[in-house]
């Protein structure tokens, strides 16, 4: 048998940890760059923004497209004490810093972008988590949401919610992903191309509409009533999602925080997609069943001054058929907190209760019938992107 010489291992051992060490060097050095880049850049706004550099990575247009990741991390860090919860509408309407909003802050707008019920549920849930002392949710609904065809969303992700630190995954995935480089890079380009006043800023969770007088409202509507015909034309209101609305309403009870729901200001066109689609009895149904489980909502979905604006390719009040601007935001929330009320349209809103739900109901159907009457191009609007959807 054949022994080694003793200093001839001892050098095989030193070479050994030497190419070790000079591998190790040149796995983790890629990585160590890729991490502080995208670390440096924060293309998703995950970071708390800490380096912030004009023409660099001020404006982070992919932050948009990731509002389930940073929403959740932000209120980690901030623990808010007001939440604005809803759909996009939500997040593209409400202003955080509007005055009637200051008696519990921080506040923070939750809106998430196409979410359903069940998502809207879950981020209440990790809110409460991280701030169990959570003093007010004011929740926009959205009968959309309440579409039992309309499932979660890719970016939604359980494992982020109801936790108190940034998971892990998101920790990797926002630092050392290829995904995420792109999207610094992106986010570096952007910022040399895109005009400032074409950049929009996203704050306390809010992303107002900058661009709403572009003159391409027209053609907004007419790609979201498209969408509408496309992704609800079996719309089936879901009773898993109503009972997540129960939920909602139960989580509020049991931790003393007041909710204050209401129904956003469809415009008088998607409301009109809703009754071409045969949908109008499910929609006054969804209205019922909110009313007995809350017992009263704040409807301003109904036509009135604001939801009757007409259509061009300018508009004040509306982006596309659904999405209204911070304007008609701020007197929603006016309107609700029962803040100088005076500046708020007087039909715009209306509390719907079980004793008058029947007789408001049957105003919105002969309004919906004067409105036919008073606005025929917007019926054949509607009709003419129907007949085409239906076509192919």
């Amino acid at each position: 048998m054949l022994h080694q010489h003793p200093k001839k291992r001892h050098k095989n051992s030193h070479q050994s940890i030497a190419f070790n060490l000079l591998f190790g060097f040149w796995v983790i050095l890629p990585l160590a760059i890729v991490g502080g880049f995208n670390l440096l850049i924060d293309p998703y706004g995950v970071y708390n923004e800490f380096f912030i550099l004009r023409q660099l990575n001020e404006y982070k247009p992919k932050k948009e497209d990731n509002d389930r990741l940073y929403k959740a991390i932000d209120i980690i860090h901030l623990q808010p004490n007001t939440i604005l919860l809803g759909s996009s509408r939500v997040k593209r309407g409400l202003d955080p810093n509007h005055p009637a909003l200051e008696a519990f802050p921080p506040v923070y707008n939750l809106g998430l972008n196409g979410a359903n019920i069940y998502e809207i549920r879950r981020y209440l849930e990790h809110t409460l988590a991280n701030n169990p002392r959570l003093k007010r949710v004011i929740l926009g609904l959205d009968f959309f949401t309440f579409d039992h065809h309309i499932k979660n969303q890719p970016g939604f992700a359980e494992y982020r919610l109801e936790k108190k630190q940034v998971a892990w995954k998101d920790k990797i995935n926002t630092t050392l992903s290829l995904d995420t480089l792109a999207s610094s890079q992106e986010t570096i380009q952007a910022n040399f191309d895109t005009p400032r006043s074409e950049q929009f800023s996203e704050h306390q969770g809010f992303l107002p509409y900058f661009k709403i007088h572009d003159g391409n409202t027209e053609i907004r509507f007419q790609g979201s009533t498209t969408l509408f015909f496309i992704e609800h034309k079996n719309y089936q209101l879901s009773a898993a999602y109503m009972q997540d609305l129960k939920k909602i309403v139960q989580l509020c009870q049991q931790n003393e925080v007041e909710l204050i729901p209401f129904i956003s200001p469809a415009h008088g066109i998607r409301l009109q997609l809703i009754y071409a689609s045969g949908k109008w009895p499910v929609f006054e149904e969804w209205k019922r069943q909110m009313v007995a489980l809350m017992g009263s909502v704040w409807d301003f979905s109904n036509y009135n001054s604001v939801t009757e604006e007409r259509l061009s390719e300018s508009m004040n009040y509306y982006v596309d058929d659904s999405h209204y601007t911070k304007p008609i935001g701020d007197w929603i929330l006016n309107r609700v907190l029962g803040y100088q009320e005076e500046e708020v349209p007087p039909d715009f809103g209306v509390l719907l209760t079980r004793d008058n739900l029947d007789r408001v109901l049957e105003n919105n159907r002969q309004d919906r019938d004067r409105w036919q009457q008073e606005y025929p191009e917007s019926v054949e609007f509607v009709q003419s992107i129907q007949a085409d959807t239906i076509k192919n």
